[in-house]
C-alpha cells in the first residue's frame, strides 16, 4: 500500500521512486525496448495505479511495501525474460478501450488502431441506418469492438476460428457490453453466410509473417500464438481466402480492409485487382510503413 508507514506489526517499506528505477534500470539491461515506460506501467499495476497517480505517489516520496515490492521485484524478472507487458498486467490498450489478453492472443499492437480508422471511417461513410461491419479474425475483438463502440448504428459481426483466442474475445464482448455486437466461433472461409451481399465493410488483422521469416522480438516469437502471425511461403494464403470471402459477403461497394506487413502491400493490390476488385489502395500507419490495404467490391 502507497504511503504507509512502517510500524512494529508491519514490514519494512521502501521509496517508491528508487524502486521503479530500479526496474527500470533491470529491464534496459535485459534490452526490453521501453525500459522506463515498463518500470511505470509495472508498478502502476502492482499499486492499483493510473500512471498519473503513481507519478504523484513518486513525486511524494510515497513508500512501497514488501509484499508490493515482492511483487514488482517478480514481475520484473519475468520481462526481464521478455514475456510481454501486457501478458503481466493482463491488459492491452487499443484506441480508447481496455482489453484482457494473455497467452493464446494475439496482443493488440497501436499500429492495428489505423488499421481499424479506416474500416470505422467506411462505416460511418455508409448510406445504410444500420451498416454491417465484419472482423475476421478478431483475435482479442480489438478491431470488432471499436468498430461497435465508435459507429454505434452498425451491426457488428466478428469470427474466430482458435479457441484459446476465442476465449479471450468473448471476455472481452462482454466486458465491453457492445449490444451491436456479437462473436462467433467459425473457420473464417465458411463466416456469416446468412450475410452473404449484405455487408458495407469487412476488415481483417489476418496471420502475414512469411513462414520462413522469424519475428526478431521475443515478445513475438516466443509468446504471440503461431496461427496468429504465419500465413504461408509469401505471408499471404489468408488474404486469397479473405478476397474470395470478401466477394461473398460485401454488398457492391462494399469496402475491404486488410492488415499486413510493410513490404505486402504491392502484391495484395495485384492479387485483389486479379480477383476483381477496384480501387485498391495500400495505406502507411503513424510511422510511415505501409500497414493497411483497402479495396471496393465491385
Amino acid at each position: 500500500m502507497v504511503s504507509t508507514p512502517p510500524d512494529i506489526d508491519r514490514p519494512a517499506s521502501a521509496p517508491l521512486a528508487p524502486a521503479i528505477r530500479a526496474v527500470a534500470t533491470r529491464l534496459a539491461s535485459s534490452g526490453v525496448p521501453t525500459p522506463d515506460a515498463d518500470a511505470e506501467l509495472l508498478a502502476a499495476h502492482v499499486l492499483g495505479l493510473s500512471r498519473g497517480e503513481l507519478a504523484a505517489a513518486a513525486l511524494r516520496g510515497d513508500a512501497l511495501g514488501e509484499q508490493d515490492q515482492a511483487r514488482l521485484d517478480a514481475l520484473a524478472a519475468r520481462r526481464a525474460a521478455r514475456e510481454p507487458l501486457q501478458h503481466l498486467t493482463g491488459t492491452a490498450p487499443f484506441r480508447h478501450l481496455e482489453l484482457r489478453v494473455g497467452p493464446g492472443v494475439f496482443v493488440p499492437r497501436p499500429e492495428t488502431e489505423s488499421v481499424a480508422q479506416f474500416a470505422i471511417d467506411a462505416l460511418r461513410a455508409s448510406a445504410e441506418p444500420e451498416p454491417i461491419g465484419v472482423d475476421l479474425g478478431t483475435g482479442s475483438g480489438a478491431i470488432a469492438l471499436a468498430m461497435a463502440t465508435e459507429v454505434p448504428h452498425a451491426r457488428i459481426h466478428a469470427a474466430e476460428n482458435s479457441v484459446d483466442a476465442f476465449v479471450w474475445a468473448k471476455e472481452n464482448f462482454a466486458l465491453v457490453g457492445a449490444g451491436n455486437a456479437r462473436i462467433a466461433f467459425v473457420d473464417l472461409a465458411d463466416a456469416f453466410p446468412e450475410l452473404d451481399g449484405a455487408v458495407s465493410v469487412l476488415v481483417s488483422n489476418p496471420p502475414y509473417v512469411p513462414d520462413d521469416a522469424i519475428p526478431r522480438d521475443p515478445e513475438v516469437r516466443l509468446w504471440d500464438p503461431p496461427a496468429a502471425l504465419y500465413g504461408g511461403p509469401d505471408g499471404l494464403d489468408v488474404v486469397r481466402v479473405l478476397s474470395g470471402v470478401g466477394m461473398r459477403l460485401l454488398r457492391p461497394g462494399g469496402t475491404l480492409v486488410i492488415e499486413h506487413g510493410e513490404w505486402q502491400g504491392a502484391p495484395i493490390r495485384e492479387l485483389l485487382a486479379a480477383d476483381g476488385w477496384r480501387a485498391t489502395a495500400t495505406h502507411p500507419d503513424l510511422t510511415m510503413r505501409d500497414r493497411t490495404t483497402t479495396a471496393l467490391r465491385p
